[in-house]
């Protein structure tokens, strides 16, 4: 950010890891035990046992994740890996918080989100509802 001539740097752990371990590690904070089948296109996940109280909206054998070819990239690559070394070496730039971290901080980031939609229309306001989820 100090620099004196602007340049583009990758900011990343250097790690990899896939999106199904990510989804596990998001019903690990939720308290969710997942359940994977299908192959491909045809992989979901369905819920298989809630612990507490973060998933009210969930119940057992629920679909909670499951693939959409809408979101495949037109060139897709099978590893996707972000190399910090520029960072490093230039701004002496380091990871400081492991991919749990984040995934717990989004986790909670989306919780809180979500109480305060409830609230709002709870008290009769007008909640904008994402259409993501919808098939083309």
């Amino acid at each position: 950010m100090q620099q004196d001539e602007p340049d583009d740097f990758v900011i990343a752990t250097g790690k990899v890891i896939s999106v199904r371990a990510f989804v596990r590690m998001v019903g690990l904070e939720l308290g969710i035990g997942l359940e994977f089948s299908g192959i491909g296109v045809e992989e979901v996940v369905t819920v298989a046992s809630i612990v507490g109280d973060k998933s009210p909206a969930l119940a057992i054998a629920d679909v909670a994740v499951e693939v959409n070819p809408r979101y495949f990239r037109p060139l897709e690559v099978e590893t996707l890996l972000g190399d910090p070394t520029k960072a490093k070496q230039l701004l002496g730039w380091v990871p400081e918080i492991t991919i749990e971290q984040i995934c717990a901080e989004m986790v909670a980031h989306d919780l809180d989100y979500a109480k305060q939609k409830a609230l709002l229309k709870e008290h009769g306001f007008t909640v904008p509802v994402a259409r993501e989820n919808e098939r083309p």
